[in-house]
């Protein structure tokens, strides 16, 4: 067939595989659980276009102040920021956007052209490419409202800057990839990741106390960021409103440079993957060795105290916790978060009264805040079973005891957090008064119990399989998080509404006997709701195997 078959060029190919994609989602639209998943993605993608389009408004009045009333080398700033997030963000979020999977791909017969074309067409599909695209318009719009003189040139400019930004994306991704392909190389990258995060929060009260100080030394360093992409990008804009076209050709110039340079390592490294190069984690054949039968250790005695198949469950929902190094290292942000926001709230120290609604409020905030964070993962409690789902339901136990394994598992890890947490909030800013205290107490309950029936039920309806220690394609079901912020957001209205009630009827334990009642209920709720959420499994038996074996 391929002597006689007309082999279509790159835009053909491009456009089957546009075609075939398109089909894809088409088709998978026809299951339930797949539309709902879209609509979550839709109505997520909606609450993340407002605050595109909130800074829409801002590149747009910076592009409009800086071109009708100077200094128009202040675009600079504005491309800094674009290149900053086009390179940034994606690393934030890398489950979230397209992944350029060339093992399938290379099933069919794309010419090399293809493929990096492709794979560029996958980097302008990400959120922070659509977001950069939208404020690189907004620029241009403003631009047009002060100079409409200069705007061939920004296009021309602005088109350039996309080609730089989309290779050297694509090129970031392509090799963290690469180095993140073993999970001692990932864990290692995380752990730093979260070392440089932290390092972030001190940012702010070292500006405040050496801010002045470093002002000449920063003024001094800003030349010499000159030769890079933002600047270049400024400078060119700014050469073109001032009627110097000689310094726009050279800014534009040295951007086109970065630009082959770029694509030119992108080639490099998407020929590898075109030749059919394999990450992974497997190790190299070798003769087997002997080795003694390690001794089981004893069981915990905590763990005695449970029935052998929660004990069980308890067990390996640790094993996968202290398996997958970037759950584990998540597990200190909430505190963390917690220990930093109380040094910039150090003067709350002396604060005692809870009519002081800003400071009374502190501490129920927090900690709402690190449930939301502890909660989440359980409305997608099977995403690490893979093929092990098999294992529930060919095994003599019912669902209810693999619900209260992971539950339990779920709040122990949840009381070790608040203990932490409310040590730091003790420590930095004094405990709130006894009223406050109790019924905050008494409201996570309530949360943590009413939730666990909800999340359940979610894990079961949208389950969406993830592997440990990767980053990419590591999002969970639209649905899911849809339902996770609109029960937190349900159940917090009702706590705060609870909360102010006390001001409201001048009895400060009127929420904390509020909060005893609805947790005690929360909990009855929950125990209830386990023999029919295992009667509920066994219908979903079919779409959890589909969803986590394959």
């Amino acid at each position: 067939m391929a002597a006689v078959t007309h082999f279509p060029g790159i835009i053909g190919q491009i456009s089957l595989v546009a075609v075939l994609r398109w089909r894809l989602l088409r088709n998978a639209t026809r299951r339930k659980n797949s539309r709902l998943d879209l609509i979550g993605l839709l109505i997520s993608g909606i609450f993340g276009s407002l605050l595109v389009l909130g800074l829409c408004f801002a590149f747009y009045a910076g592009s409009y102040a800086f071109l009708s009333r100077g200094p128009s080398s202040w675009m600079a700033l504005l491309y800094w920021g674009i290149f900053v997030w086009w390179q940034i963000f994606p690393i934030f979020v890398a489950g979230f956007g397209a992944n350029f999977e060339f093992r399938a791909l290379l099933r069919f017969p794309l010419s090399r052209g293809a493929f990096y074309l492709i794979g560029l067409a996958y980097g302008l599909a990400d959120f922070s490419a659509l977001a950069a695209l939208s404020w690189l318009l907004s620029i241009t719009v403003g631009a047009a409202a002060a100079r409409p003189q200069v705007v061939p040139a920004l296009l021309l400019m602005n088109l350039v800057f996309v080609l730089m930004n989309v290779n050297l994306e694509r090129l970031i991704g392509s090799w963290l990839e690469r180095l993140l392909a073993r999970r001692r190389t990932r864990e290692l990258f995380f752990g730093l990741f979260i070392l440089s995060m932290v390092s972030l929060q001190f940012i702010s009260p070292l500006v405040q106390r050496y801010g002045d100080a470093a002002r000449p030394s920063l003024h001094i360093a800003l030349p010499y960021l000159a030769p890079f992409p933002g600047s270049l990008a400024g400078q060119a804009v700014a050469g073109a409103a001032a009627n110097h076209y000689g310094d726009f050709f050279i800014d534009l110039a040295g951007l086109s440079l970065y630009v082959l340079l770029f694509a030119g390592l992108l080639w490099c490294r998407f020929s590898a993957q075109y030749r059919g190069e394999e990450l992974s984690e497997s190790l190299a054949p070798s003769r087997a060795i002997s080795r003694p039968m390690a001794k089981e250790g004893g069981e915990p005695a905590a763990l005695r105290l449970l029935s052998p198949q929660v004990a069980e469950v308890v067990r390996k929902e640790f094993r996968y916790l202290i398996r997958n190094g970037f759950s584990f290292f998540l597990l200190i942000m909430p505190p963390l978060f917690i220990f930093l926001v109380t040094m910039q709230t150090s003067s709350l120290r002396h604060a005692s009264s809870a009519r002081e609604l800003p400071d009374a409020s502190l501490f129920p905030a927090l900690m709402g805040y690190l449930v939301l964070m502890l909660t989440a993962p359980a409305y997608n409690s099977f995403a690490y079973e893979g093929h092990g789902i098999q294992t529930y339901f060919m095994a003599p136990i019912r669902f209810r005891y693999v619900f209260l394994g992971k539950n339990l598992m779920l709040v122990c890890l949840l009381l070790f957090e608040l203990v932490l947490s409310i040590a730091f909030f003790a420590y930095r800013v004094g405990l709130p008064p006894a009223p406050l205290f109790v019924a905050t107490l008494a409201a996570i309950v309530f949360s943590v119990a009413g939730q666990l029936p909800i999340a359940n039920w979610s894990a079961l309806n949208f389950p969406h399989k993830l592997n440990f220690g990767q980053m990419r394609n590591q999002r969970p079901s639209g649905m899911a998080v849809l339902m996770l912020f609109g029960v937190q957001i349900v159940l917090g209205g009702i706590s705060a509404l609870i909360l102010l009630s006390g001001r409201w009827t001048g009895n400060p334990w009127l929420p904390a006997e509020a909060f005893a009642g609805l947790a005690a209920a929360a909990l009855a709720g929950y125990f209830a709701s386990l023999d029919a959420l295992s009667e509920f499994a066994e219908k979903k038996k079919e779409r959890l195997l589909e969803a986590l074996c394959r």
